[in-house]
């Protein structure tokens, strides 16, 4: 494989309720660094709340960020984001230079899945359909700066129930198998998503498990500097070999 020094273009995609405003620590700091970075808003989040979540819509939303950014990127996706990235990869592997899937290493499906959707129907029920709660939550779990950077695209109240049942029909170790490239699966060391995570670095062609120390799920808020770090270090391996 020819050997690149030109930085890769770096693609982020967030997890649900959220919006691409909880990237802003990474994205100053790979832009800092040199790297063309952007983050992406997944329908129903942030400046697209009022546009209903579906797979083809999501997949098309990632889409478009690989346009603007040129056509072959770094993707990565936290959650949410990170098991539609993987969804991506396989059905765009030219377009895929790596892939970082972050806090998405447990198979969408069973009772993981259905007590998440039904904790989301029961909090919708509220006056504020969730919204004192979400708020609260996130300062509560995350530090300050974390907190007021993934509040600051708003919280995408309606989103959940038809955001985890499109999601439940993805398929992401079949979708791992299917993509040729580099994957790193990075989970916060306290991440309840790691439940399937040899199953999903066994389905890579080739994969490499990161932990973050300390963290949970949101690994890329609750330990920014760390989660940068691992990005930093996988854009430089990815920028040399591309």
């Amino acid at each position: 494989m020819a050997t690149s020094e030109a930085p890769v273009p770096v693609l982020l995609v967030h997890g649900i309720r959220a919006s691409a405003t909880m990237w802003r620590y990474q994205e100053q700091t790979l832009r800092a660094a040199g790297y063309p970075v952007l983050a992406i808003d997944l329908p129903g989040h942030g400046q697209r709340m009022n546009e209903p979540f579906t797979v083809p819509a999501a997949l098309a939303a990632i889409d478009d960020g690989v346009a603007e950014l040129g056509g072959r990127v770094l993707l990565v996706g936290l959650s949410l984001g990170g098991y539609y990235a993987v969804a991506y990869a396989a059905e765009h592997p030219d377009r895929v230079a790596g892939l970082v899937a972050a806090g998405c290493s447990a198979v969408p499906l069973g009772v993981l899945l259905e007590g998440y959707r039904l904790l989301a129907r029961i909090i919708h029920r509220l006056p504020d359909r969730g919204l004192w709660l979400h708020e609260n939550m996130a300062r509560l779990l995350l530090p300050a700066a974390g907190a007021r950077d993934v509040l600051a695209g708003g919280a995408a109240l309606d989103v959940m129930d038809s955001g985890l049942q499109a999601t439940s029909t993805l398929t992401p170790l079949a979708s791992l198998a299917a993509y040729p490239g580099p994957v790193w699966l990075v989970n916060g060391a306290l991440d309840h998503f790691r439940l399937n995570e040899r199953r999903f670095l066994a389905a890579c062609s080739s994969g490499e498990v990161v932990v973050v120390p300390r963290a949970t799920h949101l690994s890329s808020l609750a330990q920014p500097e760390r989660f940068t770090a691992i990005l930093l270090r996988i854009a430089g391996l990815v920028s040399r070999t591309a």
